[in-house]
C-alpha cells in the first residue's frame, strides 16, 4: 500500500540504507522485525505464472457484435458520423454517446511503485493492470493502464491533459513525492474531470475511516489525540492534512521522516511540503528521532519502512493506543509485538492480519460516485463523505478491536461509498447532472 515513505527515498538501496541507519540508532530491533523471508513466495510464483499464461490480466472487450455489413455500418462508418456531429455541437454529449462516462485512466510514471521504488513504466505495467481490474471487478468501471515514458513533472502533466478527452476520470498512481503533489494539484486545477492521486487521498480516506471506528472503541476525541506520523511521502502528507481537515489539532501532531522529527527551521531533508507541515505542527520545535515522540502518543500512523518501531516505543504510548503500521510487506512493527506492548487496536496494510487498510476500499467507490454524476472534480467534501460512508459499512454489532474497517471484498463497500460521494458531488456543485437526469 505504501510506496513513497519519505518524499524521495524511492530506490530500494536508499530504503535499505535508511532502514539500516534506523536500526543502528535504536529505532528497530530484530525481535520486532519479520523479514520478507518467503512468506509470500508461493503467491509470487503463482502470480508470475498467471501473468505469463494470460499475457497480463486485462483485455478490451466489444459491447457489440460485428456479424453483418449493417452491423459494421452502425458501429463504425458511416453511422458513427452522427454521434460525432452531436458531440461536436456539445462536447458534454461524449458522456452520453461514448465510453467516457465510465472510463478511468490509471496513470503512472513508475517512479514510486509499491515497495519496489523507481522501477520505471514497463515494470509498473502489471500493477496498473491490477488496479484496472479492481476498478472493473469491484465497481464495473472500465479502466486502462497508462504508463508514461517520462518522469518530468511538466511532461507528465502535459501527457495527462492531452489524453483527458477520452476519460471520465484520472487515477494517478505510484508517482514519487514531492512531484506527485504538484502533478495532482495542477491537473485538478486545469482539467474538468475528477483527478485522484490514490496514494495520497485514497490512503488518507481509508486510514480516517478506520480511525473513526477505532475512536468509537477507545472512546477518545479526534481533537484531543496526540498523533505520531512516520513517513512524509505522498501517503503521510495526505493523511496528516486529512486529519487536520477532519478536526485533529495540528499542534498535537508530530511528524517524522528519515531525518527525524520535522520542525520549523530544519534544513536537512526538507522540501516545500515539509516546510508547510513544520509551520502547523510541533509548535515546541522538538528535535530528535522517531522513538523520542512516542511517549504519551494516542495514535501512531506508519507509512514508512518496516521494523523501525519497537515494543518499548509502543509501551510508552498512552493507554488504549492505536497503532496503524502500514509499511509493506513488513510493517513498522508486527501486530503481535504491538499488542504485546499494550496497543489496544492495531492495523496494517497486509491482508493476512486483521484491520487491513487497503486503498481498494476507497478508489472504486469514489470514482463510481464521481462518474455517476459526471463530476468535474473530486472535492474535499466528496473525500470526507467517502471516509464516513466506508466507516459506517462496519455496523455497531460488527465493530471490534479486530474489525474497524470492512474487508476489501465486502460487497457493501462500493455502493455505500459511491452513494455518499455522488450526494456530496451534487451538494458541492461538482456534478454536471443530478443522478436521475439524462442528457
Amino acid at each position: 500500500m505504501v510506496s513513497d515513505p519519505d518524499g524521495g527515498l524511492n530506490e530500494k538501496t536508499e530504503k535499505n540504507s535508511e532502514y539500516n541507519s534506523q536500526k543502528a540508532s535504536g529505532q528497530g530491533t530484530e525481535k520486532d522485525i519479520e523479514p520478507d523471508d518467503g512468506t509470500h513466495a508461493s503467491l509470487y510464483q503463482e502470480s508470475l505464472a498467471m501473468h505469463r499464461r494470460l499475457g497480463g490480466v486485462l483485455e478490451v472487450a466489444s459491447k457489440v457484435r460485428l456479424r453483418t455489413i449493417h452491423d459494421l455500418g452502425v458501429a463504425y462508418t458511416p453511422g458513427v458520423a452522427e454521434p460525432c456531429r452531436k458531440i461536436r455541437e456539445n462536447r458534454d454529449l461524449a458522456y452520453l454517446y461514448t465510453l467516457k462516462k465510465n472510463t478511468v485512466a490509471v496513470v503512472t510514471d513508475g517512479s514510486a511503485v509499491l515497495g519496489l521504488g523507481n522501477i520505471g513504466p514497463y515494470a509498473a505495467l502489471p500493477i496498473m493492470e491490477g488496479k484496472a481490474i479492481i476498478f472493473k471487478e469491484f465497481a464495473g468501471i472500465d479502466a486502462f493502464p497508462i504508463c508514461l515514458g517520462t518522469q518530468d513533472t511538466e511532461e507528465v502533466i502535459k501527457a495527462v491533459k492531452n489524453m483527458a478527452p477520452a476519460f471520465g476520470g484520472i487515477n494517478l498512481e505510484d508517482i514519487s513525492a514531492p512531484r506527485c503533489f504538484e502533478i495532482e494539484a495542477r491537473l485538478r486545477e486545469e482539467l474538468e474531470i475528477p483527478v485522484l492521486h490514490d496514494d495520497q487521498h485514497g490512503t488518507a480516506i481509508v486510514v480516517f475511516a478506520g480511525l473513526l471506528n477505532a475512536l468509537k472503541i477507545v472512546k477518545k476525541d479526534l481533537a484531543e489525540l496526540k498523533i505520531v506520523i512516520s513517513g512524509l511521502g505522498a501517503a503521510g502528507v495526505a493523511i496528516l492534512k486529512f486529519l487536520v481537515r477532519a478536526g485533529a489539532n495540528p499542534a498535537k501532531i508530530l511528524a517524522c521522516d528519515s531525518q527525524g522529527i520535522v520542525y520549523e527551521g530544519r534544513e536537512k531533508g526538507m522540501n516545500t511540503i515539509k516546510d508547510e507541515i513544520s509551520r502547523i505542527t510541533n509548535p515546541e520545535r522538538l528535535k530528535g528521532e522517531l522513538k523520542e515522540v512516542f511517549p504519551g502518543a494516542d495514535l501512531f500512523i506508519g507509512v514508512s519502512v518496516g521494523g523501525i518501531v519497537t515494543g518499548s516505543m509502543v509501551r510508552s504510548m498512552a493507554k488504549d493506543a492505536i497503532v496503524m503500521a502500514m509499511a509493506n510487506p513488513v510493517p513498522e512493527i508486527m501486530p503481535e509485538a504491538a499488542k504485546r506492548a499494550g496497543a489496544r487496536i492495531v492495523a496494517t496494510g497486509r491482508s493476512d492480519f486483521p484491520n487491513q487498510l487497503n486503498n481498494c476500499l476507497s478508489f472504486p467507490g469514489i470514482f463510481k460516485g464521481a462518474l455517476g454524476t459526471c463530476a468535474r472534480k473530486i472535492t474535499p467534501e466528496m473525500e470526507m463523505a467517502a471516509a464516513h460512508a466506508l466507516a459506517n459499512v462496519v455496523t455497531s454489532g460488527e465493530l471490534s478491536e479486530d474489525h474497524i474497517i470492512p474487508d476489501p471484498l465486502d460487497k457493501h463497500v462500493v455502493p455505500a461509498v459511491a452513494k455518499a460521494v455522488a450526494s456530496a458531488s451534487l451538494e458541492s456543485c461538482a456534478a454536471r447532472k443530478r443522478l436521475e437526469e439524462t442528457f
